[in-house]
């Protein structure tokens, strides 16, 4: 897997699977980092929100592999809403990670996470995010940019006005909430689509449906789970800081039959992630 990629509208290669940092702390994720690359995987995923930006630049500098081997991805604050705050966000970002450039920036949510999918859309606000993002881009501080959980208006706002087109939009994607539309209005754009918590923060892995289709394949139920969005199209990130788990995710190496995507298309909706539920996507509100 570790060879595979795609290519975004602008020509950047980005590897389909991805190592998620988001609730590991500075000390995890610079070694989570270290073993991950270690493994093989190149594509690290990170935020300002996960306050690990600095592990992770550890984590980079002392993985033993080169900077430009690697793809690095960040996300602005989602509650940073006027050019100067994304500017100044920009700078922290490198600063904590101690980079020279990053090879993906995105905006993490189209609202405040406390105002998440509420009334006020900040359509305009978001308007002079993106200049702030084009003009990281145009100085090199970036090498791509794009967004995260932006729904088809939220997109298409940006597209009205944009001098640089998105060239990603991360979203949750997974067995049994797998949002068809939003992906293939992105596909037709050229937007990626990235799938963040694409194994459902656990919560799919006793589904006695999907299990029967993995045990089909010989394969872990996770392992179905990340192949399933591959073949969408979708770039896959993982979190974990387990090296085994890291090995295990990247064993990808079979193909789900168009009669079991269409069924694991179609899997129940999971409505209650667990100790996880409390984030935005999933009904909640972060304090």
């Amino acid at each position: 897997m570790f060879n595979e990629t795609y290519k975004l509208s602008n020509g950047v290669e980005i590897p389909k699977l991805g190592l998620g940092t988001w609730l590991l702390d500075d000390a995890q994720a610079a070694q989570a980092v270290r073993d991950a690359v270690s493994i093989g995987y190149r594509h690290i995923d990170t935020a300002q929100a996960y306050m690990n930006e600095a592990g992770v630049g550890d984590g980079i500098r002392s993985c033993s592999v080169a900077r430009e081997e690697l793809f690095i991805t960040t996300k602005v604050a989602a509650e940073a809403k006027t050019y100067d705050a994304v500017t100044r966000s920009i700078d922290e970002s490198l600063a904590k990670l101690g980079l020279d450039y990053i090879d993906l920036l995105i905006i993490h949510s189209p609202q405040p996470w406390k105002e998440f999918r509420e009334e006020n859309r900040y359509f305009e606000e978001n308007k002079e995010v993106w200049k702030a993002m084009e003009d990281a881009y145009k100085t090199g501080k970036v090498k791509a940019i794009g967004l995260s959980n932006f729904l088809q208006d939220d997109i298409e706002n940006i597209l009205e006005s944009c001098e640089i087109k998105p060239m990603v939009n991360q979203i949750l994607a997974h067995v049994s909430n797998t949002p068809l539309e939003l992906i293939e209005f992105c596909q037709k754009n050229d937007i990626l689509v990235e799938a963040y918590s694409p194994i459902a923060h656990g919560a799919v892995l006793d589904n006695a449906e999907v299990k029967v289709i993995a045990d089909k394949y010989g394969v872990s139920v996770a392992q179905l789970c990340l192949r399933y969005d591959i073949q969408l199209g979708l770039v896959v990130i993982p979190k974990t800081a387990n090296p085994d788990h890291m090995r295990n995710n990247a064993e990808l190496d079979f193909v789900i039959s168009d009669a079991d995507m269409e069924t694991l298309k179609n899997v129940e909706h999971i409505q209650n992630y667990g100790e996880h539920s409390f984030f935005p996507v999933f009904g909640g509100k972060l304090k």
